[in-house]
């Protein structure tokens, strides 16, 4: 074997193919037959100096993936002998790969199936964006495909191929364009939204319109006149004439059914037009209009020589359009030629032909007209009834008996729908447009066709509710059908059969479709036409055939993939199958060795037929297979047992090659736009029947008032509303609701969940805001829809101005007076609690609020509010000593204070409780407020005010620290702030951007300082009066603290009537905290400097003596008096021992409230021993400092 190492040289092994410029002995058709063959030769890549691809030798493995390995050096070489083993070795690592390759791939596959969401190749009808179009396309054009050894038999066929290619043309040009372009003129504009003048302008901007359909009429008045003269032209009954071909035997079927298409599309436009009275009405004010311009030109800027030709072209478009005479102008054309060309009305052969073709449609139509297999028999009668009138216009000739059988069609199918909800009387139109025929029949015929019509309905309307059942039994067993004959695999040795199946399936599925889309429309359009009121089971029941057509129509669609691929192999099947009929017809005909021309012309038919069957199932194709069959039927080609199923495989050719096309057709319900008032009949009943939910696609505004209906009657069941029991009134799950897929409506999609869940978000967040209060119900409310409907509710975060603030700090600054009388203040949990209020719940506030009110207003407010509080102080503190110089209250603390220090050593230090309650009672002596309030009473009051604005203070500042805190927090290193003017003048940026950022400095500076300490407002509002307070002119107030006793002993008594008041009805007056109280004391102590003053009285511990001493002593006489058993005696001890033990624990309260307060005035220390503290303070700092600047001199410089 031999191998190649040299300069440049590259390495290749057997199963790899010739690679850039490689030359290889196996040659060309050895590398044609496959990348796995064994070659005996190994191929040397890079041989050449032009290789593109330079010194890289290609590895290929079985096409799964390319390996380059790079070549060896020039002055490497091996001994020749290892060639064997090199090759051995190369060939086990390209296996591995390949092995691996395989294994990757596999794995990939799995991964994809598991995160695929769907299962199979199935989809969703409302998220596919692809769509797949099935409908088979070529671009050879018809004298292409026609191309026989024939010239005569080339030239007739693609004439009539032509002429039925245009008529489709045509024909597709009226459904997509002229119907609704007529049908929806004046739609969408009300009566009452129109303004005077607005019908003209509507109607001047449809005129162009109207012309192009007036070019589209005369255009199919040209067609039918040339495919009667193409027809007439073939059929000859001179017999002196030559004929083109042999005509006998021969019927081209197939244009006449083009022909009647052609004549419907303008039967169509007719009854638009004679339907549409909003039409005629505005054309009428239009012409008014003209009429208005014409005796006055000027005034609308239009010249008089433009306005005459312009009012002929509107009477011609009356003329032609809008009198109801497009189909009659049509068929009274001259078709005779007056040049003496083609005679037409004479030509018996041709009218023998022409009533002989529509015979046999109409019995082919006849068989299968409101049979469950019918297609499209219903349009092919239209056509059959304009052929008919045409013959009777051309010819002059009735056949009667013919008459009657198309008018006895009308007892089978009463009315049919021509496009939307136009609808066609068939006896109506034979009627009108052959008189002389209707003359012949007597009027009782005539008058059963209409009371049949009648009845019918009334039958229908009895019969729909079983149809409807029936149906639904039909298309479900039909689904299933269909998804287990899709899920199957195709089995090899079943392939035929399995077409065979899927292709009935198919079909099968269509013809449901088409039943049932025809029910429904004439159905509906009967109702409309004869104006009779529709029964609510029959909309129901009507509905329901339509959600079966969309199922039918969604079926399709889920399983398109496995459709497309199915319908490419059956259309070949049954291609298969006509070639092999037409084979054996045409070896029958090529085996009667008596030729004649029209045994050839059969022949050339019938080998045109098979070249054209050889290629896609185009429209183009099955029309030319269908007129060669025309001329290839002739002289008995087929026997009668042959005939029939090339009939039946060419007609299932038609419906399999338009398969997708067709079902969209039947299962299209744009009709409904018309009876768009079933649709609220619909719903409702859908709504009714929650079970069903699956059914309906459009239903909100009323699903979202009930289940809001529902939480609400659910959270105030409490209210006992009305009887909500499911047993007795029945119960809905609205729930089933939101397990539906969102809807595509347009091209918007329509989420029920999503939107209900939106509605109550929307209502639940309104009504919080309009009603604070009710916060907590519609919390609840939402929880409840989470849990009963599985809807994900959205937070109720409202903004911090609301619920969040309560009441805001600048108004609490703008009325400290108010608030402080207001509000009683909780130390330990720093909160605020409205005293009264006139609402069914108190206000509070906390830190959270205040911290809320600050981010919003800016910290800024956190001074101001200070400097508030001081103002305010500076108020109370003098009418704090006005009251303290009160001769009264002096005279009797100066007595008090003598009479501690004369008794203080016999009672060991303690202040007496007994003075106390003296000072207290007899204080009243000195007057009392109408409210009962005592000058004691109204001193206590002035000092929890005080104290209120001192714990106002200590919020404002936790709130500041509690908005930095939160602000600060995205900052990742507090020790470590990068400075970002420096980092902006570093890099040079615009002016602009370093402002920024000494801006960005500094708020993080402010924010960092803020957060780390704060302001110390209790030491800046100390050091503000304590001066003052202490100064000798204000030396009356320093008898404060042996006020201190009597004002607690009244402050316990109010705080125990207050509490004992949260247990009657009427709760006036009652709280259960006043700390504000505590707060004013131990701040007016500060600022006075007498904690040791206080201190020296031990006034606590003396009240806990003595109220231990009554209680003791209370409990002695218990024990007494058990023994006497005397239970009014024992009941009052024991509501004596109560009281004892509640006004113990409020002083103890009271002691432990005065005691935290006292440590924010930093009580440990008097005021000589804080001066002394700052001295030194102050010295240190200046030592400090001097050292600094002589170390900084004697220092030596660093040698680095």
């Amino acid at each position: 074997m031999a191998a190649a190492f040299g300069h440049g040289g590259g390495l290749a092994f057997p199963a790899a193919p010739a690679v850039a410029g490689a030359t290889s002995p196996t040659g060309p058709r050895e590398r044609r037959r496959g990348r796995g063959r064994k070659s005996r030769a190994v191929t040397v890549a890079g041989v050449r100096p032009s290789s593109p691809h330079g010194r890289f030798g290609a590895v290929s493995v079985g096409g799964a993936g390319v390996m380059a390995v790079e070549t060896l050096s020039p002055d490497w070489e091996f001994d020749r002998v290892d060639d064997g083993s090199q090759k051995i070795h190369a060939e086990v690592q390209l296996k591995n790969y390949g092995k691996f390759l395989e294994e990757y791939t596999s794995q990939l596959r799995r991964i994809e199936d598991a995160l695929d969401d769907s299962i199979g190749d199935v989809w969703d009808f409302n998220l596919d964006p692809i769509a797949l179009k099935l409908l088979p396309y070529e671009q050879s054009s018809l004298l292409e495909l026609i191309k026989t050894e024939n010239k005569v038999l080339n030239k007739v066929i693609t004439v009539y191929a032509a002429l039925c290619c245009e008529i489709k043309k045509l024909k597709y040009e009226a459904e997509t364009k002229f119907y609704n372009g007529l049908l929806f003129y004046g739609e969408g504009a009300t009566n009452a939204s129109m303004v005077e003048g607005d019908c003209q302008i509507q109607m001047g901007r449809f005129i162009s319109f109207l012309q192009e359909l007036s070019c589209f009429v005369t255009r199919c008045y040209e067609v039918v006149m040339n495919v009667v003269h193409q027809l007439a032209a073939l059929y000859i009954s001179n017999k002196i004439a030559p004929k083109i071909i042999e005509t006998t035997g021969v019927h081209f079927q197939t244009m006449y059914e083009h022909l009647g298409e052609l004549l419907t599309v303008l039967l169509t436009l007719d009854e638009i037009i004679d339907n549409h009275i909003t039409l005629k009405d505005h054309w009428t004010m239009y012409k008014r209009l003209l009429k208005s311009v014409h005796h006055n030109p000027s005034k609308f800027g239009i010249q008089e020589e433009k306005l005459k030709p312009f009012e002929k072209f509107l009477l011609k478009l009356e003329g032609q359009l809008l009198d109801g005479m497009i189909f009659q102008a049509c068929i009274e054309q001259q078709f005779d030629s007056l040049n003496g060309g083609v005679s037409v009305s004479k030509n018996s052969t041709f009218a023998e032909e022409f009533a002989h073709s529509i015979r046999s449609i109409f019995a082919n139509v006849e068989a299968k007209l409101g049979e469950p297999s019918e297609i499209d028999q219903r349009d092919k009668y239209v056509g059959i009834c304009g052929l008919f009138v045409l013959h009777f216009q051309i010819f002059r000739t009735i056949d009667k008996k013919f008459y009657k059988s198309l008018l006895d069609i009308c007892k089978k199918v009463p009315a049919i729908t021509l496009t939307a909800n136009i609808i066609w009387f068939p006896d109506s139109f034979l009627i009108q447009k052959i008189p002389a025929a209707a003359k012949l029949l007597d009027r009782k015929s005539l008058q059963a066709i209409k009371i049949h019509r009648d009845t019918f309905l009334q039958q229908k309307a009895q019969s729909l509710t079983k149809d409807v059942q029936s149906y639904y039994v039909f298309v479900s067993s039909w689904m299933m059908k269909m998804e287990s004959i899709l899920s199957k695999e195709q089995r090899m040795d079943k392939f035929a059969e399995d077409l065979t199946n899927r292709c009935n399936v198919f079909i099968q599925g269509f013809l449901y479709a088409y039943s049932i889309s025809t029910i429904i429309k004439t159905t509906m359009n009967l109702y409309m036409s004869m104006q009779k009121p529709m029964t609510k089971t029959s909309v129901k029941a009507l509905c329901r055939l339509v959600e079966l057509l969309k199922a039918i129509e969604h079926m399709f669609y889920r399983r398109s993939m496995v459709v497309a691929d199915s319908v490419s192999h059956i259309t070949q099947h049954l291609q298969h199958q006509a070639l092999h009929s037409i084979s054996v017809a045409k070896k029958r005909v090529i085996s009667d060795k008596k030729y004649s021309e029209q045994r050839l012309d059969v022949l050339s038919a019938l080998v045109l037929a098979e070249n054209t069957l050889n290629g896609p199932s185009t429209k183009q194709r099955r029309l030319i297979v269908s007129l060669a069959l025309s001329v290839g039927t002739q002289m008995k080609t087929f026997k009668d047992e042959e005939l029939f199923p090339l009939q039946v495989v060419m007609k299932k050719l038609d419906l399999i090659s338009e398969l997708r096309e067709r079902v969209q057709t039947q299962c299209d319900c744009c009709f409904l736009y018309w009876h768009r008032a079933v649709f609220p009949i619909y719903l409702d009943d859908v709504y009714e029947n929650a079970v069903d939910a699956a059914r309906l696609h459009h239903l909100l505004d009323k699903l979202c008032k009930e289940i809001e209906k529902d939480l609400r009657l659910s959270v105030h069941t409490h209210l006992k509303l009305d009887d909500r029991n499911p047993f007795k009134v029945g119960m809905k799950d609205l729930a089933l609701f939101f397990s539906l897929n969102p809807i595509r409506f347009f091209n918007r999609f329509i989420d029920i969940r999503a939107y209900v869940t939106h509605y109550l978000d929307k209502t639940f967040y309104n009504l919080t805001t309009v009603a604070l209060h009710d916060w907590a119900t519609y919390s609840e409310m939402r929880n409840l829809a989470t849990q009963r409907y599985g809807l994900v509710m959205t937070e109720a975060h409202l903004p911090s101005q609301t619920l969040e603030q309560g009441l805001d700090v600048l108004e609490i600054m703008r009325n400290i007076h108010i608030f402080v009388s207001r509000y009683l203040y909780n130390l330990n949990n720093q909160i605020f609690i409205e005293r009264t209020s006139n609402n069914k719940h108190l206000n509070t506030i906390n830190i959270r609020h205040i911290a809320n009110s600050i981010r919003t207003h800016g910290t800024g407010i956190m001074n101001t509010t200070v400097n508030f509080t001081y103002q305010f102080l500076k108020k109370k503190f003098y009418i704090f000593s006005q009251f303290m110089y009160d001769e009264h209250i002096k005279s009797r603390l100066i007595k008090d204070i003598r009479f501690f220090r004369e008794i203080k050593d016999q009672n060991d230090h303690k202040y007496p409780f007994d003075r106390a309650e003296k000072f207290n009672r007899g204080i009243r002596k000195l007057g009392i407020t109408p409210e009962g309030q005592s000058y004691l009473d109204q001193f206590r009051q002035l000092i929890s005010q005080i104290g209120n604005a001192m714990g106002y203070v200590r919020m404002i500042r936790s709130g500041g620290l509690h908005c930095s805190s939160n602000a600060i927090r995205f900052v990742p290193d507090l020790e470590d702030i990068v400075n970002f003017e420096e980092l902006v003048k570093e890099e040079g940026l615009a002016e602009e951007t370093l402002k920024a950022a000494r801006h960005l400095d500094s708020v993080l500076s402010d924010h960092t300082r803020n957060s780390a300490e704060g302001t110390e407002y209790f030491k800046m509002l100390v050091d503000v009066f304590a001066p003052e307070f202490r100064r000798p002119k204000n030396i009356h107030l320093r008898n404060f603290y042996i006020i201190v006793p009597p004002l607690t002993l009244n402050f316990v008594e109010h705080s125990i009537s207050c509490k004992e008041k949260l247990n009657k009805k009427n709760k006036i007056g009652a709280a259960f905290t006043d700390d504000g109280f505590a707060m004013g004391v131990a701040y007016i102590l500060k600022l006075l400097d007498q904690y040791r003053e206080f201190d020296s009285l031990h006034w606590f511990q003396s009240v806990r003596e003595k109220y231990l001493k009554e209680i003791r002593a209370v409990a002695k006489q218990q024990n007494v008096q058990s023994a006497s058993q005397d239970e009014k005696l024992l009941q009052t001890m024991n509501l004596t021992q109560k009281r004892l033990d509640v006004y113990l624990q409020e002083f103890e309260l009271l002691y432990f409230s005065l005691s935290s307060a006292r440590i924010f005035f930093r009580a440990d220390k008097t005021a000589a021993e804080e001066n002394q503290e700052k001295k030194e303070k102050e010295e240190e700092t200046k030592t400090s400092n001097g050292d600094l600047s002589d170390s900084a001199v004697s220092a030596d410089p660093v040698v680095k």
